[in-house]
């Protein structure tokens, strides 16, 4: 058998690890590694047309699988070109493994063409952050390198000269079994038994859960239904525990609506499940707080807690519920669930009239149309702005479907890219993509990596020919709109002329018959739906702070609007609460 090079010995063990294909942009230094995935048929080479792309959507692949998923870039530009992607794969706790190709190792530090320092440049960004600069530290480094993304959640960085990617690999070489996937982690029964004290003595009980809740939503009901709990959650637990729920209160935040905010506040006892919830002005501090999480050096940093439980959420309630005493008093939870129901039907009605008659089109009625057409187990991902309003307000979760966006980064141009990832996982699956036209157009050029694979990806545009959410913060400082205005073509026959299907609406009644035919199309489609940039009201108490970078707000109602089918469930709720 012929002596394998770095590059092959590298690729042979991503595969190992489970990758599937790795996501880039092909280069000089990055060729050797690209010629070994080439000649290895475990594992494709994924050819988009931005690195940041590329990081995106390894990312996205890693929350879909929930395994190691891969993406690279070539010296200098190349690399550089990945960090905005891998901020929010770290940010998200995607385990992604990064190659940054790097120029000759005998150049480095020497002012070399293209020359930067990526083992400095990603710390931020990364868990693992090391140079290969011997092919003696194969497979080693790489091996650590993958457990790290694994193991905690996040990303990982290898740093490869291009020389060295071309050298033998070492002859003895050490390769270890590799961690494949992260083992829960069970509190100390000294936590429990303090818990489950501080629970026991709590008359009202507020449970707010993030997205740390994903796979104990069972254990999540049960307990709420042991101690009558309000169920609150932060939009990235959304997905995970709105659903099949009984106890929803809604959701807190900048974008928040139902009683959210009033059951964190008005409780006894707030527990903190899985949730690194960024908004702490949304927070009590006048109530005993526990927060649960997987990552000890989240707990304690939004609120003081009262009580620090380090571990996984399921295991930890799995620990708790049957030893904490049941409580009968419903009380608390029945007076939340009615001010849940009225808050809804208080928001909806303004966009429920005649808005199948609305020219533009509202965006909310574009969101909720997309949500009764979509398949139960579609992928959504939504771009940040405007579109993370709709998806929170008009999105119904039911276990099956997914939605992702750049939640905790906060990054434009997301979703398409993301939008890859997650059509590469299962090219059977729907997967939608909650375009704005900013931020497709940031990134509209990997509009042609769906043409170029065919895949069968939805990007419903949202266009309002405007950087909506910046003209919010603008208006809300005092300011007047500048610099927000987009010159759009007619996207539809961009699509088109790409090698996809298009098609443009204007009025509502296409709306409907558009969407059904581009679900239909079996390849890549765009739906360019021109929406009302003035849609959302926005209440007159609100101050700069709340709105402006996502940041601090002091207000329980932050932006007013629909919330589509969760009024249906709230008012089943209602009506399921016992009678006296």
């Amino acid at each position: 058998m012929a002596k394998q090079n770095v590059s092959e010995q590298f690729v042979d063990i991503l595969v190992r690890a489970g990758v599937k294909r790795m996501y880039g942009v092909v280069g000089d230094s990055l060729n050797p590694v690209v010629d070994a995935i080439r000649r290895n048929a475990a594992i494709d080479w994924i050819q988009v047309r931005h690195e940041e792309t590329a990081a995106f959507a390894a990312g996205a692949e890693a929350q879909i699988t929930g395994s190691l998923a891969a993406c690279a870039g070539s010296c200098g530009p190349g690399n550089l070109h990945l960090i905005n992607g891998l901020y929010d794969a770290h940010r998200s706790m995607a385990p992604v493994l990064a190659l940054a190709s790097h120029i000759p190792s005998s150049e480095i530090g020497l002012g070399y063409f293209q020359e930067t320092h990526p083992e400095l440049l990603f710390q931020e960004c990364s868990h693992y952050n090391e140079m290969i600069s011997n092919p003696q530290q194969m497979p080693r480094l790489l091996q650590t390198a993958i457990q790290h993304a694994i193991g905690r959640g996040g990303v990982s960085v290898v740093t490869m000269p291009g020389d060295i990617a071309s050298r033998p690999a070492p002859e003895k070489s050490i390769e270890h079994a590799l961690v494949t996937s992260r083992p829960t982690v069970r509190p100390g029964d000294g936590e429990i038994e303090k818990l489950c004290r501080m629970v026991d003595e709590a008359k009202r009980v507020t449970l707010f859960c993030g997205s740390g809740t994903a796979g104990a939503h069972a254990e999540v009901m049960e307990f709420a239904e042991r101690v009558k709990s309000p169920v609150g959650h932060a939009l990235r637990g959304k997905e995970w525990i709105q659903y099949d729920n009984p106890y929803d209160v809604g959701m807190s935040g900048l974008l928040g609506y139902g009683s959210a905010y009033e059951a964190t506040h008005e409780c006894d006892l707030l527990i903190l499940l899985g949730t690194d919830f960024p908004y702490n002005a949304f927070l009590p501090d006048d109530v005993k707080i526990v927060q649960v999480d997987v990552r000890p050096e989240r707990l304690g940093r939004r609120s003081k807690l009262d009580l620090a439980v380090w571990g996984d959420v399921r295991e930890t309630l799995r620990c708790l519920t049957p030893r904490v005493k049941a409580k009968t008093d419903r009380k608390f939870l029945d007076r939340m669930l009615k001010k849940h129901a009225e808050a809804l039907e208080g928001v909806v009605k303004a966009y429920t009239r005649k808005v199948e008659k609305h020219v533009p089109i509202h965006p909310e009625y574009v969101a909720s149309v997309l949500d009764e057409l979509a398949d139960d187990d579609a992928v959504f991902t939504v771009d940040t702005g405007m579109c993370n309003v709709w998806a929170a307000r008009y999105l119904t979760p039911n276990g099956k479907r997914r939605v992702i966006g750049s939640f905790s980064h906060g990054s434009m141009a997301n979703a398409l890219p993301q939008a890859i990832g997650a059509q590469f996982v299962d090219r059977g699956r729907q997967v939608v993509s909650m375009s704005g036209d900013g931020g497709f157009t940031m990134l509209m050029g990997d509009f042609l990596t769906l043409v170029q694979y065919n895949l069968p990806v939805k990007v419903v545009l949202f266009n309002n020919s405007s950087l909506g959410m910046v003209e919010l913060e603008m208006l809300v400082s005092g300011l007047p709109s500048y610099g927000t205005t987009n010159k759009n073509p007619d996207f539809a026959a961009v699509a088109r002329a790409s090698g996809a299907y298009g098609v443009r609406v204007e009025k509502p009644k296409q709306l409907e018959g558009a969407l059904k035919d581009a679900f239909k199309h079996k390849g890549p489609a765009l739906v360019d739906v021109v929406t009302d940039p003035n849609a959302l009201s926005i209440p007159p108490k609100i101050s700069a702070e709340m709105v402006s970078g996502f940041a601090l707000s002091a207000s329980k109602i932050v932006l007013d609007g629909g919330v589509g089918r969760m009024l249906q469930m709230a008012r089943s709720n209602l009506r399921n609460v016992p009678r006296p």
